[in-house]
């Protein structure tokens, strides 16, 4: 994403780039006798893109809202740059920003009042111009004094992503960021997740969608009834069509 100035950056005592930013070790979870996600392990390194792939149901959004720190592993442990991940801690709402898969705005809040306000509570410098920036890369620029109830899914889900691009980040976290969005904005949101990477921005992001992974992924993880089943380089584990290779 063209960028207006220096990329908002969270407040890590280590550089872009400088090795692995989010690690889980032997997370599972299960919910009574559901058995969501196995024991699994996890690195996602500075200026890359992890791709939890696989069909609906199997484990992605459970995997990712523990990373996120908003759901508590069964077993295991999540640690963000060396420290116990939780979503309340000053230091993590300082450097991840997530795009999950749940979606509340304020009704009465324009699409601009959103961002402004995401803004102000991250004391962000240059809020206008960023805002600007974000708003014509999501396609929303003359959406931005609408109120969410006037917008369309797909322009609901680019709100969603542009709430979490005007914050500071070193972290990002997506499920299924695709959905919804026409082919030009998902045209859009390859360059974009790109651009994270190349900005140092660790990216993890969950999808069933083949195309996407091998357009933007460094790392893929295919994800079966809550049980890993490969794992590796895009190229060396899906086929195009996202079949295993």
């Amino acid at each position: 994403m063209a960028r207006p100035g220096p990329l908002p950056r969270g407040r890590g005592s280590q550089e872009a780039g400088a090795g692995t930013l989010l690690r889980l070790r032997g997370v599972s979870r299960a919910y009574g006798q559901l058995q969501a996600l196995h024991p699994l392990d996890l690195d996602v390194d500075r200026g890359t893109c992890t791709v939890l792939f696989g069909h609906n149901g199997s484990g992605k959004s459970t995997l990712l809202r523990i990373a996120a720190g908003r759901d508590m592993p069964s077993t295991g442990r999540v640690l963000f740059d060396g420290r116990p991940i939780d979503e309340d801690d000053p230091e993590v709402r300082a450097r991840v920003a997530v795009a999950g898969d749940t979606v509340a705005f304020y009704p009465d809040l324009t699409v601009r009042d959103h961002l402004e306000l995401i803004a102000v509570a991250h004391d962000i410098a240059g809020a206008d111009a960023w805002i600007g920036q974000v708003l014509a890369d999501r396609g929303l620029s003359a959406h931005a004094h609408h109120l969410p109830s006037a917008l369309s899914s797909g322009q609901i889900q680019a709100l969603t992503l542009a709430a979490a691009l005007v914050r500071p980040r070193d972290l990002l976290l997506l499920d299924e960021p695709e959905q919804r969005l026409d082919p030009g904005a998902r045209g859009r949101l390859v360059h974009l997740l790109n651009g994270e990477k190349d900005d140092g921005v660790a990216v993890l992001l969950a999808t069933h969608q083949a195309e996407l992974v091998h357009a933007v992924a460094d790392h893929v993880v295919v994800l079966e009834d809550g049980e890993v089943v490969a794992a590796g380089e895009p190229a060396a584990v899906l086929d195009p069509h996202g079949g295993l290779a």
